[in-house]
Parts: C-alpha cells; structure tokens; sequence
C-alpha cells in the first residue's frame, strides 16, 4: 500500500478518535496534513469519513439528541452550504490551505476563551451558516457550533453534534457533486480511510470511560495549533 494512503488512514485514525472522544475534532486534526499529503483530500473524501463518523455516533447517541434544538441551525446550514461551494470556484490550493489553517487557530483560539455564550436561535442559525460554509470549502465545519454547545452536557454534546455534523456532510457532498469536488475518484480516495475512521471511533468506544476529557481536549488543541500552522506556512508558499 502507498505511504501516502497509510499516513492518510493514520490521520484518519486519529481525528476518529479524537472527534468520538470530544464531540468535534476530527476534520481540525486530518485535513490540514491531508492537505499536505495531496489536495485531492481536502474537502470531499474526509466529508465522506465524517458522514461516516457521524452515522455511528449519531446512532450510538441517538436518545439524547435533541433536533428541535438543531433545526435552527439546520437553516443556517443550507445557505451557508451554497456559499461555501459557491467559493470553492474562486480559490486554489495555496488559498485553500490558508483558509484551511487559518480556520483551525481561530478554532483552536476561541475554545481556549472563557465564553459562555447562551445558545439562542439567532446564534443556532448563524453557527449553523459558518459550520456549512466552512465544512463545504474546507472540511472543517465544526468549530462554530462546537463552540456554541461546549457548556452542554457531555453526552447532549456529542449526540447533537453527530446530529448536525450528519445533515451538513449530507448537504456538503450532495452540492459538490455539481461542483466536481465528488466524484468516483474522490469516493476511491475516501474507501481506505472508512476502515481507519471505524477502527479509531470504536476504540475511543472502547476506552472512553478511562479518558480524562481535559487531557484529551489538550492534545486535540495541540495537535490542531501545530496542524493549522503548518498548512498556513504551506500555502503562503505556494500563493
């Protein structure tokens, strides 16, 4: 097997894990060393491993979401889709892993600020438009309404961010297929890194009632502050 396909799986692997652990995480921690490893993986086939990702755990935590809650956001969402697509047509790989890492350190910023931000539907809506714009362009689409939910309960966390993350990775690779950011060689790209998401999701499964979730946040944050400036370093080279 290619190295290239391995690192990708283990990347995948990781983000899994991460993103089972917390709620979030998974794009913010793969796709910026993704992007260095071949464009062609940023955004559509790690969509596919999140929508994958956020079938099982939307499954798993399926009684304690709460989609009265969500359709705010939902309709933030499908705008924030279109634009997102719609800026793909205007940037190229050096923008894009800009924008890529510039997105993780804001992300990765704003969760170290104590905010407590009261989740209304006018901030629903608008966390759900950055989410999709965000995800569509980028594949990184969870920060915003992460950030918006941090302070509910852990398992209400993980359940209605599965939930969101669910509809807007449906949303994103329907509109790119239009676009030619999906096709039957990014689905080709995606197989691999499926198994590796999977193996990685069930062994945060498996070890979840031992993790400390400070420690495990830590070295998300870790991870994604050396991930996003590396692909802004990457990019502003190449622009």
């Amino acid at each position: 097997m290619d190295i290239t396909v391995l690192l990708a799986m283990s990347l995948i692997f990781i983000g899994a894990f991460i993103q089972t652990a917390t709620g979030f995480g998974m794009a913010i921690v793969a796709s910026p060393l993704l992007l260095y490893l071949s464009p062609e993986y940023i955004p559509g086939p790690i969509i596919i491993v999140g929508f994958f990702i956020a079938l099982l755990n939307t499954y798993k935590y399926r009684t304690q979401i709460s989609l009265h809650g969500l359709m705010k956001g939902i309709l933030g969402l499908i705008p924030g889709t279109c634009a997102g697509a719609a800026i793909l047509y205007f940037i190229d790989v050096g923008q894009l892993s800009v924008l890529l890492g510039t997105t993780v350190l804001i992300a990765v910023g704003t969760s170290l600020l104590p905010i407590k931000m009261e989740v209304t539907p006018r901030r629903l809506m608008l966390a759900g438009f950055f989410s999709g714009f965000l995800g569509t362009s980028s594949g990184i689409g969870g920060p915003p309404m992460a950030l918006l939910l941090q302070h509910q309960k852990v398992e209400q966390i993980r359940a209605n961010l599965a939930a969101f993350f669910l509809m807007s990775s449906t949303l994103s690779l329907l509109i790119q297929i239009p676009i030619g950011y999906m096709s039957i060689k990014h689905l080709l790209l995606a197989l691999p890194l499926v198994p590796a998401g999977y193996a990685g999701h069930k062994l945060a499964i498996s070890v979840l009632h031992r993790l400390s979730k400070k420690l495990v946040r830590n070295l998300s944050l870790s991870l994604c502050l050396v991930a996003g400036i590396g692909a802004v370093y990457s990019g502003l080279k190449v622009i």
